[in-house]
């Protein structure tokens, strides 16, 4: 059991790490007062960006490192000018928050499909290499925790936990997370405070899209290798993560966790010898079911920002 558990964990990690930032992407968003459920198609942008950039590179600087960077942030440029379809029509027109962000999804899948088929003529983009794993020095060498925790590590892993802790810090302890908070919670007292709330969340849902494609470039240049326009419904997990997690991000943290750790069970079943004997079907659909079960187990003690997902009128308060 035990050493089933120390091949799943590092995969389960690998598998959390886009969960994480994409739902802390949503996070600042819905704190915000903007629901996006745009993060599947924001994601599959950010994936397509990553893909087509650094396919390109590595033609010209194969086994350059720094070539995986400029993808990673190529995606992230590119899936926040995407959000701000779903930032004009949320909060200049007032139009219907689900209805964008379905909207959003629908359209990233079909223009990138798109794309990459006129590109590739398989609609398939493929990277000649991604980051490598590494053991983390000393850390890894710790009974029980470096195994599970600091073996087979990715620099993605590193950089999002760093961007956990920087986003941690910004919500709760600077001037802007006030103010991006209080335009979820009471915008129109906000608002009578000098507060511009629809400048605030429009960077709210900027900084969503970011994460969303820094999130689909993760899955990219860590195990997929390629852009074939499928995150298999991450946005969907990730958005379940926020709720699970009650808006917070070590909350956070702790659901995609739980969230990646199913997802990696269904994944690598058939190469552990253990899960192997689990008929397939029934792995695959786990994490889902298990989704269900905590939204239903935890709806009830959910607390979300309370003017999320309602228009800003100034002229009523």
């Amino acid at each position: 059991m035990w050493t089933t558990i120390e091949q799943i964990f590092p995969y389960a990690i690998v598998f959390t790490i886009p969960l994480l930032i994409t739902a802390l992407g949503a996070l600042f968003s819905e704190r915000s007062g903007v629901v996006n459920i745009g993060l599947d198609g924001l994601m599959i942008v950010g994936s397509f960006i990553g893909a087509f950039v650094v396919s390109k590179l590595q033609e010209q600087y194969l086994g350059s490192w720094w070539v995986l960077w400029v993808g990673l942030l190529a995606a992230a440029a590119a899936s926040a000018l995407f959000s701000l379809l779903h930032a004009f029509a949320s909060i200049n027109l007032n139009a219907n928050q689900i209805i964008s962000g379905t909207a959003i999804n629908m359209i990233a899948g079909a223009l990138t499909i798109f794309l990459a088929r006129n590109i590739t003529g398989s609609g398939n983009i493929r990277v000649t290499s991604g980051f490598k794993s590494f053991d983390f020095p000393v850390l890894s060498k710790i009974p029980v925790i470096g195994d599970l925790f600091f073996t087979r590590m990715y620099p993605t892993t590193l950089f999002i936990i760093a961007l956990l802790l920087i986003s941690t810090f910004m919500l709760y302890k600077t001037p802007f997370g006030l103010r991006l908070r209080s335009c979820g919670e009471h915008p129109h007292a906000a608002e009578a405070a000098g507060i511009r709330v629809r400048r605030v969340r429009y960077v709210g849902v900027l900084i969503s899209g970011a994460f969303s494609g820094l999130g689909g470039a993760a899955i990219l240049l860590t195990y997929s290798g390629e852009f074939n326009g499928n995150v298999a419904g991450l946005g969907f997990l990730a958005l379940a993560s926020l709720i699970f997690g009650q808006w917070k991000p070590l909350g956070i943290l702790a659901a995609t966790f739980f969230f990646g750790f199913a997802s990696t069970i269904a994944n690598v079943s058939q190469v552990i010898p253990s899960l192997a004997v689990i008929p397939p079907v029934l792995l695959k659909i786990f994490p889902y079911v298990v989704t269900l079960i905590a939204l239903v187990i935890f709806s009830k003690s959910s607390h979300a920002p309370r003017a999320v997902g309602e228009p800003f009128d100034s002229g009523k308060r």
